[in-house]
């Protein structure tokens, strides 16, 4: 579809089409639909993210609860979403799928929201770019903690 069809979209079709962009959040659509017209898919995209950007916590939070859990009660009734199957979840053995259960909960309880992941999205670079990044924020706050404690222990 090219970007003067989205831009020519009546506000109904717009929210049809666009409606679950942000997983199960078709309020999202309602809005960047007036933000019309768009120049390309990046400035369509844009104005997704900028509502997200723009909500308070809470809603931000909330965004994340309309997620369901990664190979959850979805894989359960065989309607994965795209990204769940086209990742491979659907031939997880029962074992695994008991763990992926146990850490969701986990992820859950701790956070207040489901553990959500791109991935179909999933591309080894992507991940070890990640990863690294996680790495590094650990490193970070391993020496904030070393050089506030007593410098004769550095």
């Amino acid at each position: 579809m090219d970007i003067e069809k989205v831009n020519s979209m009546d506000f109904g079709e717009f929210v049809d089409v666009f409606g679950n962009v942000i997983e199960r959040c078709p309020l999202i659509a309602d809005a960047v639909w007036s933000q019309r017209p768009f120049s390309d898919l990046e400035d369509l995209e844009k104005h997704f993210f900028a509502f997200i950007d723009a909500l308070p916590q809470s809603g931000q939070e909330g965004i994340l609860r309309c997620h369901p859990d990664l190979a959850g009660s979805e894989l359960q009734r065989g309607t994965l979403t795209r990204e769940q199957s086209g990742a491979g979840l659907t031939s997880l053995g029962a074992d695994e799928r008991l763990r992926l259960a146990e850490l969701n909960a986990q992820y859950r309880a701790r956070f207040g929201f489901p553990f959500v992941l791109a991935a179909r999205f999933s591309y080894r670079t992507a991940e070890l770019r990640t990863a690294l990044g996680e790495v590094k924020k650990i490193g970070s706050l391993r020496l904030a903690g070393l050089l506030r404690s007593d410098p004769a222990k550095l």
